[in-house]
């Protein structure tokens, strides 16, 4: 299943993608969340210490997070500040810590975190406005490596037909 979480107002590009997943009979969630209450990551590491996999901010994020556990693919949609994800995409990865232990192991040559899960879904991002789309890839490879999944990459939303024919 393909959850497509989108942060921005931009709900055209949402029906755009639905219009092109249903044509190509594809499993797919989308979270219209840009009016969402979604707080920033606390670091308090409850998820880790006090209730392990449970964010300790009760907000609208945590049903978000029980459908990212059942995802194959994730995709987050951001609009853009500083050539980066703006802060409520950045929000949504920050608060994924409780999909991971606070045990940590070596995958190849890095320490990683230990995952809670069997699974965890690969991820990719959609963003609108200047994004500097190579840094946007690298740091998206390094958010799948942490959380034991695949990037599939950081796309424009002008490639928005490319990215379509990658979720499955």
């Amino acid at each position: 299943m393909v959850l497509i979480i989108n942060t921005t107002s931009t709900k055209e590009l949402s029906q755009e993608l639905k219009r092109m997943l249903t044509e190509r009979n594809t499993e797919f969630e989308i979270v219209e969340a840009d009016s969402m209450n979604i707080s920033p990551c606390l670091g308090c590491n409850f998820c880790w210490l006090k209730t392990p996999g449970t964010c300790t901010i009760k907000d609208d994020y945590e049903g978000i997070l029980v459908k990212m556990i059942n995802a194959d693919q994730v995709w987050i949609v951001s609009d853009t500040a500083l050539g980066f994800i703006d802060h409520k995409g950045k929000n949504i990865i920050d608060r994924i810590m409780p999909l991971v232990t606070m045990n940590l192991e070596f995958r190849g040559d890095e320490m990683r975190h230990v995952m809670r899960y069997d699974k965890c879904a690969d991820l990719g991002i959609i963003y609108l406005g200047e994004g500097n789309r190579d840094y946007l890839d690298q740091w998206t490879k390094r958010c799948a490596l942490n959380l034991g999944s695949r990037a599939l990459g950081a796309y424009p939303f002008w490639e928005l037909k490319e990215v379509a024919a990658c979720m499955q």
